[in-house]
């Protein structure tokens, strides 16, 4: 199990920018999986982002391509979003998500260790 906390959220202007991160506690981060998911007041939480344990595969969410960037620094233990272009449908909690294993994932049922979210608004 790992221990996440996420930071970085807040309020935005329409086309502005945010960087999400996402701390991890224990020494075998590079072992994890890891995924953005979003969840917007009366919605369901839906994938935003993943990456693979090396940071070398990764997956968007359709209206964020071209938008949003995930990254991850695995000596930091630090999973990052960086999001530019922002649109005020981009307003919702972000949550990161862990799971140790190999590959890619998309699901929200994929993913077993979950933080604790940060908010982001956009204003327009």
């Amino acid at each position: 199990q790992v221990q996440l906390v996420e930071s970085g959220g807040g309020l935005v202007q329409t086309g502005g920018s945010l960087r999400l991160s996402c701390a991890a506690s224990g020494r075998t981060f590079s072992s994890y999986v890891m995924g953005w998911f979003r969840q917007a007041p009366g919605k369901e939480r839906e994938f935003v982002a993943s990456i693979n344990r090396s940071g070398g595969v990764t997956a968007y969410k359709d209206s964020v391509k071209g938008r949003f960037t995930i990254s991850r620094d695995n000596a930091k233990n630090t999973v990052y979003l960086q999001m530019n272009s922002l649109k005020p449908e981009d307003t919702a909690v972000y949550f990161c998500a862990a799971r140790a294993s190999s590959g890619i994932f998309t699901r929200r049922d994929d993913y077993l260790d979950w933080g604790q979210g940060t908010h982001v608004t956009v204003s327009s």
